[in-house]
């Protein structure tokens, strides 16, 4: 077998193999022959078909069929002797599938970069470092209580922060309009869910109260056919509610998950989860900070098979996201790759860069490590050994969770190399 090679771009190959007459012929022969002993031809009994007869019916199919192995065998042979790494599937140039003398194909392909990752000790990473304070739980409880506020019926006037019932009818021009009436509709007055005016306009309203709100849509709305335009709202008032927050008592912080240890325990429990959202929002800022600076420092030629089977993935979830927003195929932008081109280059630089620093310096998953990250994974739920049994007993599950460590063992690795400065960031400031 002769192989060549030539480039046709920056990564782009063209291998030519030549595979010599004997190998084919020697193949085709020994097929025949044992074929000679199976096939049924009429007029000859089974077994006792001359060479020749077998040869003239069958010679031309058994030949195709042997040439397409040795072109899928030889080209996996050249590929291994060049040393070459395809990034996509070799296409094979039109074939003459009637060469008498030998076997001659073409195929070609893109293979990986070379890459040679810049140095890392030039990168800045920002590291936010957040100390959970005690005024911090006690707001994070202010927020649980919200969470779990109930709504009362009141005989007064509507204040802000309360939740009203209401049925309204929208017009413009004096002609109702889609999407402008509704019934039942419960809207918690400072919430700012309506446009500008609405809520404030019925302030000071009671139960059985009606109001005309003469009230204009802004010019940047999202249906551009009320855009800018003046309209009136017919509100008819049906109750008025006020929102009462759960007592700090032992029904609140069981509801919590917290039976034992009463009010202490209950900010102890407050403070450990808090601390372990931050952990993962630190962690998730870092990979972003690393990530960006990874990507900016390091520009490599980039397979276009890789980024199409990209845009694909990213088309798919696009789509996905669309269709659970109620959305027909009718409504997807058809054809146009250049909104998915630029994520899709970043994506597959970063994984070519994070596959070669594995590799490169043999980075490898800690099984305590994984452990340690499905054992904080479950201790949001009621039963952790049932959780943790859930992602040990699938191999898949098991599989997402050990390339997340990795991905973070990567991570640490660049960081003990890069600059990283540290930002005293609040827990609300990080988290949102």
């Amino acid at each position: 077998m002769q192989v060549s090679v030539e480039s046709t771009g920056p990564l782009g190959k063209r291998l030519r193999v030549e595979v010599p007459e004997e190998k084919i012929a020697t193949e085709v022969q020994n097929r025949l022959q044992s074929m000679t002993k199976t096939t049924r031809i009429k007029g000859f009994r089974q077994g006792k078909v001359p060479l020749k007869v077998v040869q003239k019916q069958y010679g031309t199919r058994v030949r195709q069929e042997v040439i397409g192995e040795v072109i899928q065998n030889s080209l996996y042979e050249a590929i291994t002797q060049e040393k070459l790494q395809p990034a996509g599937r070799p296409e094979l140039e039109p074939l003459d599938m009637e060469q008498t003398e030998g076997l001659v194909f073409t195929a070609n392909f893109e293979v990986f970069p070379e890459i040679k990752l810049s140095p890392l000790e030039d990168l800045t990473i920002e590291k936010p470092v957040c100390h959970v304070a005690d005024e911090d739980v006690d707001k994070m409880i202010d927020v649980l209580r919200k969470q779990h506020r109930k709504s009362e019926v009141v005989e007064r006037e509507a204040v802000k922060d309360d939740s009203i019932v209401i049925d309204f009818i929208g017009r413009i021009d004096g002609e109702e309009f889609p999407g402008g009436t509704a019934k039942n509709i419960t809207l918690e007055l400072g919430a700012k869910r309506f446009i500008e005016g609405f809520e404030e306009g019925l302030l000071g309203a009671r139960a059985g109260d009606n109001r005309v709100l003469k009230l204009k849509f802004p010019d940047e709305y999202t249906n551009t056919d009320q855009a800018g335009k003046d309209v009136e709202f017919e509100v008819k008032v049906k109750t008025v509610n006020e929102f009462v927050l759960p007592e700090m008592d032992s029904e609140f912080f069981s509801i919590m998950g917290v039976t034992d240890g009463g009010l202490e325990e209950f900010k102890t429990e407050v403070r450990k989860n808090m601390v372990r959202e931050s952990e993962q929002k630190v962690l998730a800022r870092v990979k972003e900070s690393v990530m960006e600076k990874l990507y900016e420092s390091n520009k490599i030629d980039l397979p276009r098979s890789l980024i199409s089977n990209e845009i694909a993935q990213l088309q798919a979830q696009f789509k996905s996201r669309l269709q659970q927003q109620g959305l027909n195929e009718s409504d997807f932008p058809a054809g146009d790759d250049s909104m998915f081109n630029e994520q899709a280059e970043k994506r597959v630089t970063l994984q070519l860069l994070i596959a070669d620093i594995v590799k490169t310096n043999e980075i490898k998953v800690d099984p305590s490590k994984v452990r340690i990250k499905i054992e904080k994974a479950a201790e949001g739920y009621e039963d952790t050994t049932e959780v943790i049994n859930w992602y040990y007993s699938d191999k898949n599950r098991l599989a997402e969770v050990e390339a997340l460590v990795l991905e973070e063992e990567v991570i640490i690795w660049i960081m003990d190399k890069a600059q990283v400065n540290e930002e005293e960031m609040a827990f609300d400031a990080l988290m949102n």
